[in-house]
């Protein structure tokens, strides 16, 4: 009798072991296909400044076809996300607030994918590695500078050319067309004539500005600022802007990529 309920005892041992490890297999096999098949899109915004909060949109993708993922923490620098839910073949997007401190030129290199899934026993993890760089522009310090960027119009910081435009001197005088606006109706010589005649103005531009950053005051850092600040203010007024520094030197031009260039050759002056 004794000898049997030893041998039932094993018994109930051996089995409760091999229902563990069953159990782990089964947790570890759920849990493994629960991170695969996924995938990610990193966005940043065209314009990061130091300092200044951004949003960084992450798209996760479950590339399964028929397993949904469960329960998904998203790791990004010292912030996480957690992603309930990814249908197959779906995709779940979020943001995640972050700020860089100090201007430059960086990279983010490695994103971590875990979940507990199934049962909360074991953390499993995925680590992604993307070298996706960022330029981190300087903040945009509000300075003074010898050129009054804020105005348009007849003064010493326009020039007029003989394209036509809106705003500059007259250039000619042609025969009205449908759509002109009235108020360039030229009414003298539509008397004269007998028919509806239209002025013809210049075009207006703006001076360009040289931005030079030897001629600031402060050290590297307020220098960097304060160019930032006076190349996104000309862009805003659509004055053409170029940059100096020691040697370099970049002719000035009113656009959105030659913004981009300048703010980030300010980024990583050193």
């Amino acid at each position: 009798m004794g000898i049997a309920a030893v041998n039932t005892g094993n018994n109930l041992v051996y089995l409760i072991e091999a229902a563990m490890l069953s159990f782990m297999v089964i947790s570890g096999f759920i849990g493994r296909k629960n991170l695969s098949g996924l995938d990610l899109e990193i966005d940043l915004p065209e314009e990061i400044f130091a300092g200044v909060e951004f949003p960084v949109k992450i798209k996760l993708k479950n590339k399964k076809r028929f397993f949904p993922s469960f329960l998904i923490v998203f790791h990004f620098e010292d912030k996480k996300f957690v992603v309930p839910y990814i249908d197959p073949q779906g995709s779940f997007t979020f943001h995640i607030n972050h700020t860089y401190r100090k201007r430059g030129k960086f990279y983010l290199r490695e994103f971590n994918i875990c979940s507990v899934f199934p049962f909360n026993f074991f953390i499993r993890c995925i680590i992604y590695m993307k070298k996706i760089p960022v330029v981190v522009y300087p903040f945009p310090r509000r300075c003074a500078f010898p050129y009054d960027y804020s105005k348009a119009g007849k003064s010493e910081g326009t020039v007029h050319s003989d394209k036509r435009g809106h705003q500059g001197d007259m250039i000619s005088i042609r025969d009205y067309s449908e759509g002109d606006p009235l108020k360039y109706i030229h009414w003298k010589a539509s008397a004269k004539t007998g028919k509806l005649k239209t002025k013809e103005l210049g075009e207006i531009s703006q001076r360009p500005v040289v931005i030079d950053l030897d001629l600031i005051e402060g050290d590297i850092e307020r220098k960097v600022s304060c160019g930032a600040f006076l190349i996104i203010e000309l862009y805003k007024a659509s004055v053409p802007f170029g940059l100096k520094y020691g040697k370099k030197f970049y002719r000035p031009e009113c656009s959105r990529r030659h913004k981009a260039l300048l703010l980030g050759e300010l980024a990583q002056i050193k």
